[in-house]
């Protein structure tokens, strides 16, 4: 990684990210004057952080992608998530008693990071209950996502886990689901092979369950769905 001057492009993809975004005026102010901060250039193929090192920073994406995997007990590679920037990320661990990352993270293109140390976010917490709040809603949030990705995991076969990643998407009184995932990148999510999940996708049209276009996917039945999960 390469140290680059903070600009002002910066400082606004900075407060776009959920945990300042809704910050009133006054608090942003502060966190731009006295966040002791560096901002990095990053290459695709870049190890940002790797699982088991210790969380001694805030991390914030500000430009690019990175994936997220866990290695298991049984030294299998699993895809966790993609992150999109701007976001901050393994924010729930910055000030857990074991610091440690469960995840590596890894730059799927060129990107901008910054790294904020973790005595000043602390201090700016301490200071502002409003910062507190978002910090602690964007934690809960990273636990949830992560709950929600290994329970779609738990399930057996592949029609399984693809109903129950398109429920987790779905929204309520609503049977159109916007994906964030391309086929390919859907597949490394829920771990299967993409020729296996684009021939249960097929499959499924044909029984009149799913109509997918794209990443649109229309539940044309959702009794029948809720069946194989």
């Amino acid at each position: 990684m390469e140290r680059i001057v903070f600009t002002a492009k910066h400082e606004e993809l900075l407060l776009q990210i959920p945990l300042f975004k809704d910050l009133s005026p006054k608090v942003q102010h502060s966190l731009l004057e006295r966040l002791d901060c560096a901002v990095y250039n990053i290459k695709k193929n870049d190890i940002i952080a790797r699982q088991d090192s210790p969380c001694r920073e805030l991390m914030v994406l500000l430009e690019g992608k990175l994936k997220v995997d866990i290695i298991d007990a049984l030294c299998n590679e699993v895809l966790i998530e993609h992150i999109i920037a701007p976001r901050a990320f393994a924010t729930p661990h910055l000030f857990k008693a074991d610091t440690t990352l469960p995840a590596t993270f890894k730059a799927t293109e060129d990107g901008v990071l910054l790294k904020a140390t973790k005595d000043s976010v602390f201090k700016l917490i301490s200071e502002f209950p409003d910062l507190l709040k978002s910090f602690l809603c964007v934690a809960g949030n990273c636990n949830k996502c992560t709950v929600l990705r290994l329970r779609a995991l738990s399930y057996k076969n592949i029609r399984s886990r693809f109903v129950a990643y398109l429920f987790e998407q779905k929204l309520v009184d609503n049977n159109i689901v916007h994906i964030d995932h391309n086929q390919a990148q859907l597949a490394d999510y829920i771990c299967v092979t993409r020729p296996a999940l684009t021939k249960e996708i097929s499959k499924m049209a044909k029984e009149g369950l799913i109509l997918m276009k794209g990443k649109t996917v229309e539940l044309l039945n959702i009794p029948e769905l809720r069946k194989a999960i």
